[in-house]
């Protein structure tokens, strides 16, 4: 398998001069090189390792492998979601193992890492800005605050509440859980007919798991926002002692109907102007939120005003977007995350630039039952394939597609441009990848890739010349006022 290395994320550069080496406002003990690292994967712990760090491994009991212990210098267990047991277990464990730096790289362990930065002042990046950042409603009120022209919020608390938002911001808006992840329990109220079928949802969802066993989290709140109508982005930050580098622009390829993503391709097809008014609105967002430091995955919309954010995460994306980055940039944002506080990676120029494209294309199908699952041998060893993976498992149920999770596999590979790229990771899908579904008496159907729009299909944008000042240009959305 393939995939450019970089560890250091110093490949496709530009002629853009930029400050390099020391670790800016970072108050890492250079002669203390070991890590507690919240959550993760053993890739992760291999990277760190490669850096010459020692880890200490705050693992989910859920999570937990032996390799993970295997790899760590000490893994403990224990439900790092609950801070009043994981700040416990951490207190016991500096008694006789100190650490100088706290990462995490996972959605459900970067709020214990923030608490863990401020208990023990390690000049990471703390609590109030990552639940600025992963918090949708405080992100909302926040942005607010800020600008008059964001994008209009609210809490829905009663069903009452869905009538009042479309009278006052217009049809259709989103609904969406403050604090989930892959398209889960997200929402396009189209009119107010509409609004008993989205309540009724709310209403089921509240208090579950926000998907089959991933996210750790307990769906509890939701939020209602205005939709911008506008072809999708995610953005790929590393932010150096508030020094914001946009790392990559990646075209997302969205169902309108429910907001599952269907395809992820970078460097995204836009013109120099579009992708500046992009960076500008993320870099213009990292500032307003106050993260200085680290990795940053930024949802941006385009709308006919121009760039609006639409979420964020202070980790990096998921769906292989960090193997797409690797494979087209050369830079590894896992390895500059983990290296970083320790002053281990140099920092990236201003505007890193591409080598080859990239893209991760998705399978789909059902409904039904999983029947069988077929993936040629070689599929894996093939050197512009980054990333091949079946989710699906005989006898798994097969749901009609309504988030991120009834996905049931992934090729995310490299190509001469994105378009190629594209184009290159349905092909094999089609044909290296052989999920057959059950569907009642009838013959099994064949799983295929999920089918993605151009942006060539898209109504062009016609106001991207106005890049607001700093406490303005992160102007949410086209507003429907």
């Amino acid at each position: 398998m393939n995939g450019t290395n970089g560890t250091n994320g110093t490949n496709g550069t530009d002629s853009t001069d930029s400050t390099n080496g020391t670790n800016g406002t970072n108050s890492t003990n250079p002669s203390n090189r070991t890590l507690l690292l919240v959550g993760g994967l053993e890739e992760h712990l291999r990277k760190a390792k490669a850096l010459g760090l020692k880890v200490i491994l705050l693992q989910h009991p859920t999570k937990y492998t032996a390799a993970q212990e295997e790899l760590a210098d000490l893994t403990v267990q224990v439900d790092y979601t609950d801070w009043d047991e994981a700040k416990a277990v951490v207190e016991e464990v500096r008694e006789t193992a100190d650490f100088s730096a706290v990462v995490s790289l996972t959605e459900a362990g970067v709020d214990t890492a923030a608490r863990l930065n401020d208990l023990y002042g390690l000049g990471g990046t703390g609590h109030e800005v990552t639940a600025r950042i992963r918090d949708k409603w405080a992100m909302r009120r926040h942005m607010a605050r800020i600008d008059p022209a964001a994008v209009g919020a609210a809490l829905l608390e009663a069903r009452e509440d869905l009538d009042g938002f479309g009278e006052r911001y217009g049809y259709p808006f989103v609904v969406k859980p403050t604090d989930a992840t892959a398209s889960f329990g997200v929402f396009r109220v189209e009119g107010r007919e509409d609004a008993e079928r989205v309540w009724a949802e709310v209403e089921r969802l509240r208090g579950r798991r926000t998907d089959r066993g991933t996210t750790l989290y307990t769906i509890q709140e939701f939020l209602m926002e205005e939709y911008v109508d506008g072809p999708e982005f995610s953005v790929e930050s590393f932010s150096f002692a508030g020094r914001h580098v946009i790392v990559a622009i990646t075209e997302k390829f969205v169902d309108e109907s429910n907001f599952t993503e269907l395809g992820h391709a970078l460097p995204a097809r836009l013109d120099d102007h579009e992708a500046d008014a992009v960076r500008a609105c993320v870099a213009g967002f990292l500032d307003a939120v106050g993260l200085t430091d680290g990795t940053c995955h930024t949802e941006v919309r385009v709308g006919r005003r121009g760039p609006a954010v639409i979420e964020s995460h202070n980790r990096p994306g998921g769906d292989a977007i960090p193997d797409l980055v690797r494979g087209a940039y050369g830079i590894d944002l896992a390895t500059l995350a983990l290296g970083w506080p320790f002053g281990l990676v140099e920092e990236l120029p201003d505007r890193p630039l591409p080598e080859r494209g990239a893209s991760t294309r998705f399978l789909v199908g059902g409904p039904g039952t999983v029947a069988s699952v077929e993936i040629d041998e070689d599929l894996q060893e093939r050197d512009d394939v980054l990333v091949a993976k079946v989710t699906a498992r005989p006898g798994d149920t097969v749901r009609p597609l309504q988030d991120n999770w009834d996905r049931l596999g992934l090729v995310a590979v490299t190509a001469p441009d994105t378009t190629a790229a594209i184009e290159s990771g349905a092909r094999l899908i089609e044909s290296a990848v052989r999920v057959r579904i059950a569907q009642g008496p009838t013959a099994p159907s064949l799983a295929h890739v999920a089918p993605v729009t151009s942006l060539a299909h898209v109504a062009p944008v016609t106001s991207l010349a106005h890049v607001a000042p700093v406490t303005d240009r992160t102007r949410a959305l086209e507003s429907t006022r």
